[in-house]
């Protein structure tokens, strides 16, 4: 499944050029350690804002566009991350595995119970044994029908129900370039 793209010369909604107050929140509570993977980097916030922070950071996003803005943005920022065209549903071609994997609005693109579980395993497939994921999707208590599909907890917690743990699933909001500049989500660890 490919993501919408923005009309030409219009940012994508989902592409703030801010990190999301949340992660920040995480980061500063010592809940990443590295190596970590952001995955749907997009631009590169999370991950350049991680790799600022000292952790070894690798960005895969599966649109050249995204992962050339965020190599410019690194090269500008005199920041070390490496960013890869990469398509979500197949991370375990990486090679590699993480301590921390962050989704910053990935799993809600997903609209088959198929592809929700072959992301999830893939996820499972490069984080590490005891590693944590930090996961913030589109939430069912947004109102309206803009922007992407609404992810249940109830969703979350099937959809993670062999082979995690899951700590914790609160409220949160995603900041986004929409007519409302702000969305209900769900984040999970």
């Amino acid at each position: 499944m490919q993501p919408r793209r923005p009309p030409a010369g219009r940012a994508a909604s989902w592409d703030s050029a801010y990190r999301k107050p949340a992660f920040v929140r995480l980061a500063d509570a010592g809940l990443f350690e590295s190596p970590v993977l952001d995955s749907g980097c997009g631009t590169g916030e999370h991950a350049l804002f991680l790799a600022a922070r000292g952790f070894d950071v690798v960005g895969v996003d599966i649109a050249p566009s995204a992962i050339a803005k965020a190599r410019q943005k690194a090269g500008e920022r005199g920041v070390a991350a490496t960013f890869l065209v990469a398509d979500a549903m197949e991370l375990d071609a990486l090679d590699r595995r993480f301590r921390t994997v962050i989704d910053s609005g990935v799993f809600h693109v997903f609209e088959t119970t198929e592809e929700v579980a072959r992301y999830v395993a893939n996820l499972h497939a490069v984080l590490e044994p005891e590693g944590l994921l930090h996961l913030m999707c589109f939430s069912d208590e947004e109102p309206g029908s803009w922007g992407p599909r609404r992810v249940t907890r109830d969703e979350l917690r099937t959809a993670f129900a062999v082979g995690w743990q899951i700590e914790s699933i609160e409220p949160a909001e995603f900041e986004v370039n929409g007519p409302d500049r702000s969305a209900k989500a769900w984040l999970v660890r």
